[in-house]
């Protein structure tokens, strides 16, 4: 285990239910070294939705970056999440490495007051 990434993690359609199955599977890949609080956030873009649960994990993995972002989207397949046109819609769980290997690797860190927050609390020395 040798690559470090920071998963964020997010549902507004069960979304107590959903995050705790992706964490499960989340453990398959690796091992979780801490957690975030999870926290509400309003939705983005578009608001004609329920609020969402948003947090991360700090997960230490063998798989490089390719191979994680596919085992995340399998997961989100598994878990019922249907792509569609309407990127900002609510979705059952969405799975996305913010940071792998100390590099920021989803620009919505700089976009989002929330998960830059999650990066620090789990990474402070990153930002």
């Amino acid at each position: 285990m040798n690559n470090i990434a920071i998963i964020g993690i997010g549902s507004n359609i069960n979304a107590f239910q959903n995050i705790e199955k992706a964490l499960i599977e989340i453990t398959d890949l690796g091992k979780i070294i801490k957690k975030t609080k999870f926290i509400e956030t309003e939705p983005l873009l578009f608001i004609e939705q329920e609020n969402f649960l948003n947090g991360a994990v700090l997960l230490e993995t063998e798989f490089d970056f390719e191979n994680l972002n596919s085992k995340l989207k399998n997961i989100e397949i598994e878990l019922g999440r249907i792509k569609t046109v309407n990127k900002n819609g609510p979705r059952i769980i969405d799975l996305d490495i913010l940071v792998f290997n100390n590099k920021i690797t989803d620009k919505d860190v700089f976009e989002r007051k929330f998960l830059k927050q999650f990066v620090i609390e789990l990474i402070p020395e990153l930002i």
